[in-house]
């Protein structure tokens, strides 16, 4: 792992693998930088063993792969706010040689979309499900998860807090229940504080109102057997970005394949 200072000093933890154009990885909640490892190394491998699946990348990427603040082996510095987080991709993205493509998965491609229209060198955005939720309910929902999400943290309930989380995306109680007895829990609570920022970055879940100013080349990908909350938020982000285009993947849901999303998007970054 390396080491970059974001603008307010934070230390900001990546990996740097393969060679050829630089593309970043951007994570979603409750995530550290492991959780794309393998699709890091499938990305930088795209020459040689990448030409089965494409033959017009001999080159590979150069694959930079990082954890954003709070998690694994990045700082944090409070208080938290959605511009630091953009500043850490900033630096991250200097260090991958001042301009890269940015692939950003559920809330992180968030994240992605709000550098992208706060004017960072991104050359192209690919996003793997963005979770905005278009549904009449969705703001008060979002504000209601905030605020819980909140009382939890403040009260040093970690666990409470990823339960919360995982709730909030579908997974029923028993299953959260067997989770938390499960060698990886402990790991889920250790970045608990950064599910706040999700939040934040989140938002009241719906669009952000500058993304008409994101003029350069987007791939949004879902899955067919994801919930209807995803085409629909690809849509709506379709009918904004004026050079963006939608892909849906067969047989996949939100915990996508790397490989099955490799193709379309080693298509996408050229």
């Amino acid at each position: 792992m390396h080491t970059t200072r974001s603008a307010d000093g934070t230390a900001i933890a990546f990996d740097r693998t393969g060679s050829g154009s630089p593309v970043v990885l951007v994570s979603g909640a409750s995530c550290a930088w492991g959780i794309h490892t393998a699709l890091a190394g499938l990305l930088a491998a795209a020459g040689p063993e990448g030409a089965a699946a494409t033959r017009r990348h001999p080159a590979g990427h150069t694959v930079v792969n990082y954890d954003r603040r709070g998690r694994g082996d990045s700082g944090d510095t409070l208080p938290y706010a959605v511009e630091r987080e953009i500043e850490d991709l900033r630096a991250v993205i200097e260090e991958a040689g001042g301009s890269a493509a940015v692939f950003g998965n559920s809330s992180g491609a968030v994240l992605a979309l709000r550098a992208a229209a706060a004017g960072l060198p991104i050359t192209r955005l690919a996003l793997w499900e963005p979770p905005f939720q278009l549904d009449a309910g969705a703001p008060g929902g979002a504000e209601a998860y905030a605020k819980e999400l909140t009382a939890c943290l403040a009260e040093d309930r970690r666990g409470d807090a990823v339960a919360l989380f995982l709730r909030s995306v579908g997974l029923p109680a028993a299953m959260i229940g067997q989770m938390r007895q499960a060698p990886g829990w402990a790991s889920m609570e250790a970045i608990a504080p950064t599910l706040a920022y999700d939040a934040a970055v989140m938002g009241d879940s719906r669009l952000p109102s500058d993304l008409a100013n994101v003029e350069i080349p987007t791939l949004v990908l879902t899955g067919s057997r994801t919930g209807p909350w995803a085409p629909a938020a690809a849509q709506a982000i379709s009918e904004v970005l004026p050079s963006c285009r939608h892909v849906v993947l067969e047989g996949q849901d939100h915990n996508v394949s790397w490989d099955a999303l490799l193709p379309p998007l080693l298509s996408f970054l050229g």
